[in-house]
């Protein structure tokens, strides 16, 4: 049902429609905004990359050929734009006293492990993650894209993806392993 109404609000928008693209985010923009956050880490930035995104899907709604899901479109927009703020942010001059003067207040494993809070601590893993692998497992476990969706997504090749999600759970493994939860663990 989704895919058709998102086509219907894609026609729609092409034609000028603004309440279609209300529909279309009102589906989307929350799946979206959590994607671009784990990107950016930042929700001014992620609430300003998801209008982006939503802007540019207004502006080229007429040229979806329907080649991928009007989900996997949207995240790939919006993945893009993210990719284009995180290059411009690094540009920046880096303040080192700002930087020094930020308290690092990390967990240490043991206290995860005693707050005995499961997603938290699955979070903090992932987190420890390469760039590639992390947004591989956010892509495919967490915004449930297909192995050809996130290589739509990434614009790298479905073999990509999979040897990417390969190496992603072995990481895993070996951090859940350190952290002493074995495989049996929920």
């Amino acid at each position: 049902m989704t895919d058709q109404a998102d086509l219907a609000d894609l026609a729609a928008m092409a034609e000028g429609h603004e309440g279609a693209l209300r529909s279309l985010h009102g589906r989307h923009a929350t799946k979206v905004f959590r994607f671009v956050l784990r990107l950016v880490r930042n929700e001014a930035i992620a609430e300003e990359v998801v209008n982006e995104a939503f802007v540019e899907i207004w502006r080229n709604a007429a040229r979806f050929r329907g080649g991928s899901s009007v989900s996997t479109w949207l995240l790939s927009v919006a993945r893009n734009k993210a990719v284009d703020r995180l290059r411009k942010r690094s540009e920046e001059a880096l303040d080192e006293e700002a930087a020094a003067a930020v308290p690092d207040d990390a967990d240490t494993p043991e206290v995860e492990l005693a707050k005995r809070d499961k997603g938290a601590l699955m979070r903090r893993l992932i987190d420890g993650l390469s760039p590639v692998h992390k947004e591989i497992v956010d892509l495919v476990y967490y915004q449930e894209q297909s192995v050809a969706e996130a290589a739509q997504i990434l614009g790298v090749p479905e073999n990509t993806v999979k040897t990417r999600m390969f190496y992603a759970r072995k990481q895993l493994a070996r951090l859940f392993a350190e952290a002493g939860i074995d495989r049996g663990w929920p």
